[in-house]
């Protein structure tokens, strides 16, 4: 079994949020409904955030590295004036991790200003860059995010056309939002792979990753933004096109597995509830002898809550999570066992001591955490500690906007399920099938991309290998 010393254990063992993105048009408060939008959203990344707003004629930008909270203050905010105003957290799917490539972009041209916030990525990026850079252009980030303010500022006719030419470029997953002059701008791939949603606070439009945005702001919840649709929203009014061809849905399945938070609607459906019935499916799939069901907290809540009740099991949350831990922290000189994994949990030994442990887990990625947590339960007197996971085994990278490892670095690709077992030091581990996944999510009538689960990539990736140091999920510092 591997020993915590390990190099193996030394790396982060999560899929990396995406982004988020934001948009107010005709509010008097725009900037501060982009700031406490960007507080909901916190969770789709925390390497930097930014807004843009556009007032008097005049965008106005502020961008900073770090949460929310750190990048912004009333005095930033009070600057940001206008009607108008887009806003975006990051975490790093393309390009480096460094202020210049925080988002939103601003580029101005002879014809106007434009600013874009994008959650998603490009597969074609790489080659629309080395064209456009021979055409002359400068690329100022290594965003491929950029590539769309390159592309609108070569194109020719109103927003909307130079819009249209500039989208039907492009291949991957985009979630945008634009700001040009008084004009708000929303668009979705054809595919759909990254959710986005239109509400109202009163006379004013927004837009955003999440629902969970406007619940914070006050907004309602209107519908999503299409696949292929693009909103243009001027002078109060929307109007929507539909110029790009349509193909067949395929939205990221992941965002009701583990990214969006639980209280947000996705895809026209309740996060919570969604992960609540993978966990029922799970426990009707993989039965087990248990005393008690645990999460792995945060994102494990609702399916180990779906599998106890079918299990008819008590559920306990006897795993504690420290919230405040950053990304480094001073170690003690003296070697602490499992210190790195101490600092974020701790079992409540009162409740597993002696007790078979149902642990229950979104996914699995390297199994390095979940490897440790095993340890821990086992010191804190567990006597069993059988795993189970709400998503099938994840044997493939993405490259549609979430920060995943190569192929070589998951687990469930090179291992079998009892060889996972064995490194995890469980007693029993089981995946919910993907029959049961797609299963749960037939309801909803959409079609969904699971390429990291079943390898059905729709949209071919150009250049994988160029896409790989835009993945950097287990570079050292990264936590």
């Amino acid at each position: 079994m591997t020993t915590d010393s390990s190099p193996l254990l030394a790396a982060p063992d999560r899929f990396r949020e995406e982004c988020g993105v934001m948009g107010i048009s005709g509010h008097p408060e725009a900037a501060n409904l982009a700031y406490l939008g960007l507080y909901a959203l916190q969770h789709r990344g925390q390497e930097s955030a930014g807004i843009i707003s556009r007032g008097g004629g005049q965008m106005r930008v502020h961008k900073g590295m770090g949460l929310v909270a750190d990048v912004f203050d009333q005095s930033d905010i009070r600057r940001l004036v206008g009607r108008y105003a887009i806003g975006h957290v990051r975490y790093s799917t393309s390009g480096t991790s460094n202020l210049r490539d925080a988002q939103p972009f601003l580029a101005e041209s002879t014809k106007t200003q434009v600013a874009v916030a994008h959650n998603g990525n490009l597969t074609n990026a790489n080659a629309i860059r080395l064209e456009l850079e021979g055409y002359g252009s400068i690329f100022q980030s290594t965003m491929d995010s950029e590539v769309f303010v390159h592309l609108l500022a070569r194109s020719r006719g109103t927003l909307e056309e130079r819009l249209v030419d500039a989208l039907s470029r492009v291949r991957g997953a985009y979630s945008l939002v634009i700001l040009s002059d008084d004009v708000l701008v929303a668009a979705r791939d054809p595919y759909g792979f990254r959710p986005l949603s239109l509400g109202r606070l009163g006379s004013a439009w927004i837009v955003a990753s999440e629902t969970c945005a406007f619940d914070l702001i006050g907004a309602t919840y209107e519908r999503d933004v299409e696949p292929g649709e693009i909103i243009v929203i001027r002078r109060g009014r929307l109007r929507s096109l539909q110029p790009l061809p349509r193909v067949p849905q395929h939205f990221c399945i992941f965002e009701h597995i583990y990214f969006a938070r639980p209280d947000s609607m996705v895809y026209g459906a309740n996060v919570y509830q969604i992960r609540k019935q993978l966990g029922r499916e799970l426990a009707q799939e993989h039965p087990v002898q248990g005393d008690l069901v645990v999460p792995v907290l945060d994102s494990g809540c609702a399916a180990a809550l779906g599998f106890a009740e079918t299990a008819e099991l008590p559920y306990e949350t006897a795993l504690i999570r420290n919230h405040y831990v950053r990304r480094t922290f001073i170690e003690p000189e003296q070697s602490i066992r499992l210190f790195g994994v101490r600092v974020k949990h701790n079992p409540i030994r009162e409740v597993v001591e002696g007790k078979r442990l149902v642990v229950v887990e979104d996914s699995i990625v390297r199994g390095t955490t979940l490897h440790k947590l095993v340890t821990l339960f086992r010191s804190a007197g567990a006597r069993e500690v059988h795993v189970r996971v709400s998503s099938p085994p994840t044997t493939g990278p993405c490259y549609y906007g979430i920060d995943t490892p190569t192929r070589e670095e998951l687990i469930a690709a090179n291992k079998s399920v009892d060889e996972i077992r064995v490194m995890l030091g469980a007693d029993s581990l089981a995946y919910l099938s993907l029959e049961a996944l797609r299963r749960v999510e037939a309801t909803m009538k959409h079609g969904f991309c699971d390429a990291c689960f079943s390898g059905d990539y729709v949209i071919p990736v150009e250049d994988p290998e160029a896409l790989h140091p835009q993945l950097p999920l287990f570079e050292d510092g990264k936590g």
